[in-house]
């Protein structure tokens, strides 16, 4: 009997090795349990880049002689009627002599006016266009989140206007004399909504450099206006039946108020602060 249960043993042994050894290399050809999928990724907002109309391409010269007037048009109906945001470049290094001019809206998206030249009025009275009103330069009329911004200057060529006689240190004691007095604002903006004017430079305004009348959303910001002390009627920024707006960090040096606020109702929160 000792030598069959010895032989049965021995047996047993080996039955248990084989199948341990079947066992470990079945188990080594199973997968893990598949790990969660990973969330799918954010999809990334489509932002349009906006067209660059510059004002050179539509037969603006920017030489400081050749009238620009109607390049300027071209640009802005263009910039003005596109699908995207659109930018108006008036580009550095050039001065285009622009005339009394209307840019009208409203657009088909948001237009930013660059100016990083420097556009010129007509110098004085004497050559403004018969048939153009005296009273305004550049007119921005119904334009809704539109920008006009950049590092270029606005030159309103304002010294003739106030030598005219109306004006009124030309007469004794600061009396007025007879004669036309109509001069021009340099920037108007008229009926519009949600507009900024952003880091230019306004210089020898003819009458008062800005104009907001009828607006609604009104932002200025890093603004220069310059004018000398003696220039008459050179108000900084004229403000009238306008809602909602904001002035930061701005210099104006002129000859008259530097911001005239007309026609406003204020309350119950904070009004002028």
């Amino acid at each position: 009997m000792g030598l069959y249960f010895h032989t049965y043993m021995l047996i047993f042994l080996c039955l248990y090795i084989h199948c341990s050894t079947v066992n470990s290399r079945s188990l080594d050809h199973i997968s893990l349990a598949p790990s969660l999928a990973p969330e799918p990724a954010p999809s990334p907002e489509i932002q349009l880049s906006p067209r660059v109309f510059d004002v050179r391409t539509f037969g603006s010269v920017g030489d400081g002689v050749t009238d620009d007037t109607q390049g300027f048009k071209m640009a802005w109906d263009s910039a003005c009627q596109s699908d995207k945001p659109s930018i108006l470049l008036v580009p550095k290094l050039y001065s285009f002599l622009i005339q009394s001019t209307i840019f009208t809206g409203s657009c088909g998206n948001s237009v930013v006016f660059q100016i990083e030249g420097t556009i010129m009025a007509p110098d004085g009275p004497s050559v403004w266009p018969k048939g153009m009103s005296k009273r305004q330069w550049l007119v921005f009329y119904r334009v809704n989140g539109m920008s006009l911004q950049g590092g270029g200057v606005i030159d309103g060529k304002g010294e003739k206007w106030w030598d005219l006689p109306c004006k009124p240190h030309k007469g004794p004691n600061g009396t007025t004399l007879p004669g036309p007095c109509d001069s021009p604002v340099t920037v108007r903006f008229f009926m519009s909504t949600n507009v900024s004017v952003k880091g230019i430079k306004v210089k020898n305004s003819p009458q008062f450099n800005f104009r907001f009348d009828g607006c609604n959303g009104v932002h200025i910001d890093s603004l220069n206006i310059k004018a000398p002390s003696l220039s008459p009627n050179t108000d900084g920024i004229h403000i009238e039946n306008t809602n909602d707006v904001t002035i930061y960090n701005s210099l104006i040096s002129n000859g008259s108020y530097n911001v005239d606020i007309k026609n406003i109702t204020c309350g119950p929160s904070h009004g002028i602060r």
